[in-house]
């Protein structure tokens, strides 16, 4: 009896730690395709709390063949974005927009640093998310490390749980550009800019 009790609460536990999968159909994520013109590129979000500075979310974009952005267990949802496992597709610039807005407020900045790559690194990095699936809650900046680490020239990212430092080793790399944004948006944010989408 006290096996079955034990099962029991294994399967729960499990079933708490997944993450939730979503998977939009070929047609919607074929319709929504968007390929960016800049030169290929791999570009980290981090959201850092204004109060502590602590980092709150990590997302990573990819700019090669399309651009995608990966969000690991993240929040943003609109009917028009296509979502595979926390892949985004069809992140035009109305859409980047979208993201941005959605994570900054008044208590929380986004930093975004961009490194420009060859197209085939940007490449193995859009096959790297889209094989990765559905990320669970508290591990966005554990599982884009990880990705990260599996591509020529981000082998010195460390394996972290925590944004801020991902966000820091991120920015040693040769190359990376960093820009931040900060809105006045209250914390209970209820109205996101999304014309366009």
């Amino acid at each position: 009896m006290l096996r079955i009790v034990l099962s029991f609460a294994a399967l729960l536990l499990l079933v708490a730690c997944g993450a939730e999968s979503r998977w939009a159909s070929d047609e919607f994520v074929a319709a929504k395709r968007y390929v960016h013109d800049g030169p290929p590129t791999i570009t980290l979000f981090t959201v850092l709390s204004t109060r502590s500075g602590s980092g709150a979310h990590t997302g990573l974009m990819i700019n090669g063949s399309q651009r995608v952005l990966f969000d690991p267990a993240g929040t943003l949802r609109h009917p028009n974005i296509p979502e595979r496992n926390d892949v985004l597709y069809g992140i035009t610039p109305a859409v980047l927009d979208f993201y941005i807005d959605y994570h900054a407020r008044i208590t929380y900045d986004v930093v975004r640093q961009d490194i420009v790559v060859s197209p085939e690194v940007a490449e193995m990095a859009i096959r790297l998310v889209e094989a990765y699936g559905a990320v669970p809650k508290g591990h966005c900046a554990q599982s884009v490390s990880t990705i990260l680490r599996q591509i020529p020239g981000f082998e010195s990212i460390p394996r972290t749980f925590f944004p801020r430092k991902l966000m820091q080793a991120f920015g040693q790399l040769p190359g990376v550009t960093s820009q931040t944004y900060s809105d006045t948006d209250p914390n209970e944010n209820g109205y996101i800019l999304t014309r366009g989408i």
